[in-house]
C-alpha cells in the first residue's frame, strides 16, 4: 500500500501523527509531508492540529475523498471530465490494470447500450471498473448483474427504493412486484435512475479484461433528463452524498465480483432485487420479439421466460415490462 492510501487509511480512526504514521509504514516523515500535500492537491483538505493530522470533516467527491473509508481494494482515478469513464476504464484494463475503479463528475462523450445515447452531465456517479478476473467468458454477464446490485443497493442505502429490470436497468417508481398498476399506470415498470455498459476482451477459456461501467442520475435536475428517466436528488428532494454512494457501489461490487468464490453470490441476489420476475414481459431480440412471463434468471443471467409456446430462454434484447395481457 503506498503512503497516501496508508495515510487516507489512518485517518479514519481520527488525528494521526507524521512520526509515528512514518514508523508504522517505514517510510520518511518527508513522505508523510509529501501524501498529505497530495491529498490537499486534489481537494482533501488534511488540517494540521495539534495532535497530528486530522480528516477534513467534508472529504468532498474526489479519488481521495471517495477511497477515505474505503474497505475495498480499488484504486480510485478520479476526473472532473472525461469523454468516457468506459473508454478510459477500458484504456487501462487493455494496459495491464487491475483494481481501478475509474469515475468522473461529467462525461461529454457518453453512450448507453447499442451506442444509445446517455446524458452524464456535472452532479452525477460515472464509475467504470478496470478489472481483469479470473473467469471464463461465459461467465462475463454475471459482472453486469453485479454492477446492476451493486447500483440498486447504493441507490437504496441513499434512501430510494429502487430495482432491476433485466438485465441491468435500476428503475424507481413503478411497482416491484409488478401488481400495482395505480403505481405504475404506464405498466413499464418504472422511469430509468441508472444504467450499466459492460464491455469485455477475452480468450476461449478466459477473460482478458472486463469493464462495467455505470451511469447514475445522481445530483441531475429534472429538466436535464430525458423521457423516461429519473435522478436520485428528485426523487429525495436533495442531493443525494455522491462520495458516500460511489463507496457503496464499491464495496458492494466487491462482496459480490471481487474474487471467483463470490459469484455464486451474484443471480441469489439479483432475484431478491428484480422487478422483472412474475411480470409479463416483452424481449426485442435479433430473431424477433418474445413475450410472456418471465419466471426466473439463470445462469449466467439468461432470461426464462414462459410463452404461450413453452418456455424461452433469452440471453440478450431489450426487455419491456408489460401491464396485461392487452399490451
Amino acid at each position: 500500500m503506498d503512503t497516501r492510501r496508508a495515510l487516507l487509511d489512518a485517518l479514519v480512526d481520527g488525528p494521526v501523527s507524521g512520526p509515528a504514521l512514518a514508523e508504522d509504514l517505514g517510510v520518511s516523515r518527508a513522505a508523510v509531508w509529501k501524501a498529505v500535500e497530495s491529498l490537499r492537491e486534489e481537494g482533501f483538505a488534511v488540517e494540521s492540529a495539534g495532535d497530528g493530522y486530522v480528516a477534513p470533516e467534508d472529504p468532498g467527491y474526489s479519488a481521495a475523498g471517495i477511497e477515505f473509508g474505503l474497505d475495498v481494494p480499488y484504486v480510485i482515478e478520479y476526473h472532473d471530465r472525461v469523454s468516457s469513464t468506459n473508454d478510459r476504464a477500458r484504456e487501462l484494463a487493455a494496459g495491464g490494470a487491475d483494481g481501478i475503479a475509474v469515475v468522473a463528475d461529467e462525461q461529454t462523450g457518453s453512450r448507453g447500450r447499442l451506442d444509445r445515447e446517455w446524458v452524464a452531465p456535472s452532479g452525477g456517479v460515472w464509475l467504470s471498473f478496470a478489472i481483469r478476473p479470473d473467469a471464463p467468458p461465459a461467465r462475463a454477464p454475471l459482472f453486469t448483474l453485479a454492477a446492476a446490485v451493486a447500483t440498486a443497493d447504493a441507490c437504496r442505502e441513499a434512501g430510494v427504493d429502487a430495482h432491476i429490470k433485466w438485465p441491468n436497468d435500476v428503475l424507481v417508481g413503478g411497482s416491484a412486484s409488478g401488481t400495482d398498476t395505480d403505481a405504475d399506470p404506464t405498466g413499464r415498470g418504472g422511469r430509468k435512475v441508472a444504467g450499466i455498459l459492460t464491455e469485455m476482451e477475452g480468450e476461449a477459456d478466459r477473460i482478458s479484461w472486463i469493464v462495467p461501467g455505470v451511469g447514475v442520475n445522481a445530483n441531475i435536475d429534472a429538466e436535464a433528463l430525458p423521457a423516461g428517466a429519473a435522478s436520485l436528488q428528485e426523487e429525495l428532494g436533495e442531493p443525494v452524498d455522491r462520495r458516500r454512494f460511489a463507496a457503496t457501489l464499491l464495496e458492494r461490487f466487491a462482496a459480490l465480483a471481487g474474487t471467483p468464490d463470490r459469484m455464486d453470490r451474484i443471480l441469489p441476489a439479483w432475484r431478491e432485487r428484480a422487478s422483472t420476475l412474475g411480470r409479463r414481459v416483452r424481449v426485442d431480440t435479433s430473431n424477433g420479439a418474445v413475450t410472456g412471463t418471465a419466471v426466473d434468471v439463470e445462469p449466467p443471467g439468461a432470461l426464462v421466460i414462459e410463452t404461450d409456446e413453452g418456455i424461452r430462454r433469452v440471453h440478450a434484447g431489450d426487455c419491456e415490462h408489460l401491464r396485461d395481457t392487452g399490451d
